[in-house]
C-alpha cells in the first residue's frame, strides 16, 4: 500500500529552519567536487593573501617612530631610515627561506608542515600556537588600523565628522563580522572582492610617494608641525651616531618596524589556494609581494624622514595620511587625492584582515587532521570553506578587540612574536632539511635558511624583552600554555584510538549472554510505542516487556487501563516502576542494572523518539532518547536503540483521511 504523503521509505528529508536560513545567508551548497576549481590565480592571490603583509606598511613606519620620538626627539626622523633599512635586510632573508619553504612543501601549513616533518609533531605546535596566535591578533591589528585610517580622513579632510573616535570599536567589529561573512560564502567570492583593494593601495601609495619625491626634489615637499597639539612629546635630542638613544630604544624601534614583515608567511600557509603548478606559483607571488612591500616601506619611511610627519597620541591622524595631506596640499585636487589614499589604506587594511580568515582554517584544519585540535576543524562546510574555523577566528578576534578596546598600539605588543616564531621554525626546519640531503646549491640553502631562523629568533627576544611590559607578557605566557594544551589533545585521541582498537582476551570477554531482554521505555499509548513492540518482536529476545516510569499515578493509571483493555498490547506486560522523586536517569539506570546483575543478560532498551516541527515540536515536547543513552552508557550489558517516529508525517496523513472521508 502506498503512502498518501509519500513512497514508502522515501528518504527525502525536510530542510531545518537553520539550514534554510543558512542557504538563505550564504548562497546554495557547493558539492564538494567544485573543491578543485575554488583556486585562486596568480593575481587575485596577490591580491587576497598579500594583502596582510603589504597594509602592514600603513602603520610599520609609524610603530618604528612611536619608539624613537618620545627619545630622541626629531632624531627619530634620521633614525628612522637605518631601522628600516634593517628590516628590509630581514625581508630579504625571509624572502629567500619562504621562497624556498613554497617549493618543497605544497601543502596549507607553511612553517607548521615545515616543523612536523623536520622535528616531528610535538615540536611542530610552536609553530602551529605561533601561527594561530598570530593570526587572531593580525585580524584585529588591521581591522582596528583600518578604522584609524578612516578617523585620520575626518581629522585632515577637515569634513566635521572629527568626533567619531568613539565608534572605532564598534566599526572594527561590524567589520570582522562582515568578513567571517564573507569567507563562509566561499573562497572565490571572497577573492574576488578583496583582490582589489590591494591594488588599489598599490597604485595610491605609489603615487604618493612618487609625487613626494618629485616635490622633495624641486625642494616644494612641506613639513609637519612636530609640535601640533595631540602630537606625541619630543624628547630631547642628543649626539653622536644614535642620536642619543640607547641601544634599547633602537632595538624596540626596530621591533616595533618588525610588525611591517607580519603576513610574509600568508603565501606558504594558504598555498593550496593556488592554481597548479602550486610552488612555482605560489613563489612569484610570494617575490612580487616583497617587492611591493619593500618599496612601500621604504617609500613610507623617507617621506616621513623628509616631511617630519609625526606619531599623535591617540593614533589620529596617522603617520601615513600626514603624508597623504603634505604631498597633495590643502587644493580641494589635493583633498580628493587625500580621501583615495585614506579609502585605499582602509581598505586595504580592513581586507588584510582577510588574509587569516583564509590562512588560519587551513592551518587549523591541518593542526586537527594530525590530531592536535579538535577534529570538527577538519569539516567543510555549506560552501566548501572552513566554516568553524572562520567562526572561531572571527570569535577570538573580537574579544582582542573588546580587551584592547581596538588600540593598535596595544595590539601590536601581541603581534610580532608568534610571526617571527614561525620563521625561527621555518627557517630552522629548511636549515635540517638540507643537511640530511646532497643537491646543488646546498652551501647556499643552509646558510639562507640558517641566517633567517637566527636573525626571526633575535626578534623574537627583541620583542619579548622590550614590549614585555606593554602586553608581550601575554603571548609569552600563552605560548607554552597553548603547545601544552595540544600535546594533551594529541594524547587524548591517542589513548582513545588504543583503547578502541583493543581486541579483548578471552579471559576477559566473561560469561557468554544466556539471555536476552528488550524493555521498550513506554511513555504513552499511541502509535509510536506500538512500533516500538513491533520492532522489538522482530529481535526474538527471550522477554519482551514495556516499562513505564510512574512519576504522575493518575497517568500511570490510566496508561495501565488502555494497555490491558488493548488486543494488540495482550501479549506483552507492562511494568510499572514507581520514581517519587522524578529522576527518570536514576529509575531507569537502576531498573537496566537489576535485569542485568546476574552478569550472563542482555538488555536492549528501546526508546520511542517522536519527531516534531524543529520550533513548535523543541517547545510543546521535551526529547528524552539521547539522555537516557547518556545514562546508561557506564552498564556493560546494556544497549539503548531509539526508534524514531515522526509524528509530523502522522498528522499530514490523518488530515488526508479526513479530507478524503469528509
Amino acid at each position: 500500500m502506498t503512502s498518501r504523503t509519500g513512497r514508502p521509505g522515501d528518504a527525502t528529508l525536510r530542510d531545518t529552519l537553520p539550514y534554510r536560513a543558512k542557504r538563505l545567508l550564504l548562497g546554495p551548497p557547493l558539492v564538494t567536487e567544485r573543491l578543485a576549481r575554488e583556486k585562486l590565480d596568480n593575481r587575485t592571490a596577490l591580491g587576497v593573501l598579500a594583502s596582510d603583509c603589504i597594509s602592514s606598511t600603513a602603520y610599520g613606519s609609524e610603530q618604528i617612530l612611536r619608539a624613537l620620538v618620545p627619545v630622541v626627539g626629531l632624531g627619530a626622523f634620521t633614525l628612522i631610515m637605518p631601522v628600516t633599512g634593517a628590516i628590509l635586510l630581514v625581508l630579504v632573508l625571509l624572502t629567500l627561506s619562504y621562497s624556498d619553504v613554497v617549493m618543497i612543501y605544497t601543502r596549507a601549513g607553511g612553517s607548521y608542515v615545515v616543523a612536523r616533518e623536520n622535528f616531528g609533531p610535538n615540536v611542530a605546535q610552536i609553530a602551529s600556537v605561533a601561527l594561530l596566535v598570530d593570526y587572531i591578533v593580525t585580524v584585529a591589528v588591521q581591522t582596528a588600523a583600518g578604522t584609524d585610517a578612516l578617523i585620520s580622513l575626518a581629522h585632515l579632510a577637515g569634513s566635521g565628522w572629527t568626533g567619531i573616535d568613539h565608534l572605532k570599536l564598534p566599526v572594527s567589529m561590524g567589520l570582522v563580522l562582515l568578513l567571517a561573512y564573507g569567507n563562509l560564502r566561499g573562497l572565490r567570492e571572497a577573492g574576488r572582492v578583496f583582490a582589489v583593494p590591494a591594488y588599489l593601495f598599490i597604485g595610491s601609495m605609489g603615487l604618493v610617494i612618487t609625487i613626494g619625491l618629485v616635490r622633495w626634489a624641486t625642494g616644494s615637499l612641506p613639513e609637519a608641525d612636530v609640535r601640533a597639539p595631540g602630537a606625541v612629546p619630543l624628547g630631547q635630542e642628543g649626539s653622536g651616531l644614535l642620536y642619543g638613544a640607547s641601544l634599547f630604544i633602537v632595538l624596540r624601534a626596530f621591533a616595533n618596524g618588525g610588525s611591517s614583515l607580519t603576513g610574509l608567511e600568508a603565501i606558504s600557509n594558504g598555498i593550496s589556494a593556488f592554481r597548479p603548478p602550486q610552488g612555482p606559483n605560489a613563489r612569484r607571488t610570494l617575490i612580487a609581494m616583497s617587492c611591493i612591500l619593500g618599496i612601500l616601506v621604504l617609500g613610507v619611511s623617507t617621506l616621513a624622514h623628509l616631511t617630519h610627519a609625526i606619531p599623535y597620541v591617540d593614533g589620529n591622524p596617522t603617520v601615513i595620511a600626514q603624508e597623504a595631506r603634505l604631498v597633495f596640499g590643502d587644493s580641494s585636487l589635493g583633498t580628493v587625492g587625500l580621501v583615495v589614499v585614506q579609502m585605499a589604506t582602509a581598505l586595504i587594511l580592513y581586507t588584510g584582515a582577510n588574509t587569516p580568515f583564509t590562512g588560519f582554517p587551513f592551518l587549523a584544519s591541518f593542526v586537527a587532521a594530525d590530531r592536535f585540535l579538535p577534529r570538527v576543524l577538519t569539516r567543510r562546510g555549506h560552501r566548501l570553506a572552513f566554516s568553524n574555523g572562520i567562526m572561531g577566528l572571527a570569535a577570538a578576534a573580537l574579544a582582542l578587540l573588546l580587551v584592547t578596546r581596538a588600540n593598535v598600539d596595544r595590539l601590536v605588543a601581541l603581534y610580532a612574536i608568534g610571526v617571527f616564531t614561525a620563521f625561527t621554525m621555518a627557517g630552522a626546519g629548511l636549515t635540517a632539511y638540507h643537511l640530511r640531503r646532497r643537491e646543488p646549491g646546498r652551501t647556499w640553502k643552509i646558510g639562507v635558511n640558517l641566517a633567517a631562523a637566527v636573525v626571526s629568533a633575535a626578534v623574537v627576544l627583541i620583542f619579548a624583552v622590550t614590549k614585555f611590559t606593554e602586553g608581550a607578557w601575554l603571548v609569552v605566557v600563552v605560548f607554552p600554555l597553548g603547545v601544552w594544551g595540544l600535546i594533551r589533545i594529541n594524547r587524548r585521541y591517542r589513548h582513545e584510538a588504543e583503547a578502541l582498537e583493543q581486541v579483548p582476551r578471552p579471559d576477559r570477554e566473561g560469561a557468554p549472554w544466556r539471555r536476552h531482554l528488550v524493555y521498550v521505555l513506554v511513555e504513552s499509548f499511541d502509535l509510536a510505542t506500538l512500533k516500538a513492540l513491533r520492532y522489538a518482536h522482530e529481535l526474538r529476545p527471550d522477554e519482551v516487556r514495556a516499562v513505564h516510569i510512574v512519576v504522575d499515578d493518575t497517568r500511570g493509571r490510566r496508561l495501565r487501563e488502555r494497555w490491558e483493555a488493548s488486543p494488540e498490547t495482550s501479549s506483552v506486560q507492562l511494568q510499572l516502576v514507581d520514581c517519587p522523586d522524578r529522576r527518570l536517569r536514576q529509575a531507569v539506570a537502576q531498573l537496566a542494572a537489576r535485569a542485568t546483575e546476574s552478569g550472563d543478560t542482555w538488555l536492549t532498551l528501546l526508546v520511542p523518539r517522536r519527531t516534531y516541527t524543529p520550533v513548535i515540536g523543541r517547545l510543546l515536547h521535551r526529547g528524552t532518547g539521547e539522555v537516557l543513552a547518556k545514562a546508561l552508557d557506564h552498564l556493560p550489558n546494556v544497549a539503548v536503540t531509539i526508534l524514531p517516529f515522526d509524528v509530523e508525517r502522522a498528522v499530514a496523513e490523518l488530515r488526508v483521511q479526513h479530507r478524503l472521508g469528509g
